[in-house]
């Protein structure tokens, strides 16, 4: 009985080995998504929504970038569009819930020749409760907006991440690789 599970556990290492699954950040800051990550710099961004995004994204690549500053290779711009909705109506006509959605289109520029190498979006929303303080409603959408800024940041690396593991942005001609299902 012994013999039959080291065989099995043996076999499913095996199996999983082979299944061409390999870690995202490979090489640590040497690998191919590290050296990518570190190349961009972050293009200033419109509005109060753009300098949260932009600080949460530079935060997120400082550390591919040994604390030295921005990259000076790729070029990221990022253009937002920040909604508010209501939609949960009393009789009254009084507005008792919204949707706060945080839209990003990004665009990975290599700086020398001006050409987009990745195009693509990442959004997030959330939900808040309008309450009878102004003050408590506006508090809230503030840092739903804190909360959107980051989670759109989390995204964007993400991307750049895994474009830069297929072999986009490295120092060879790039084509565009098309953004996953559902961004």
């Amino acid at each position: 009985m012994r013999n039959l599970l080291v065989s099995s556990l043996v076999a499913a290492s095996l199996m999983l080995g082979g299944c061409g699954l390999r870690p995202l950040y490979a090489n640590g800051s040497k690998g191919a998504v590290a050296t990518v990550l570190a190349d961009v710099d972050v293009a200033p961004i419109e509005g109060h929504s753009g300098w949260l995004v932009r600080n949460a994204l530079r935060d997120r690549l400082q550390a591919t970038q040994g604390g030295k500053g921005a990259g000076k290779r790729l070029r990221l711009d990022v253009r937002l569009e920040d909604s508010i909705t209501g939609f949960g109506v009393r009789a009254d006509d009084a507005v008792t819930r919204e949707r706060r959605t945080l839209r990003a289109r990004y665009q990975l520029v290599d700086a020398a020749s001006g050409e987009v190498v990745l195009d693509a979006t990442a959004f997030s929303d959330a939900g808040i409760d309008v309450v009878g303080s102004e003050y408590a409603t506006i508090a809230a959408e503030s840092s739903a907006l804190e909360r959107l800024a980051s989670a759109v940041a989390d995204q964007i690396v993400t991307r750049l991440a895994v474009f830069a593991n297929r072999g986009g942005g490295s120092q060879r001609p790039a084509t565009a690789v098309p953004a996953p299902a559902g961004q």
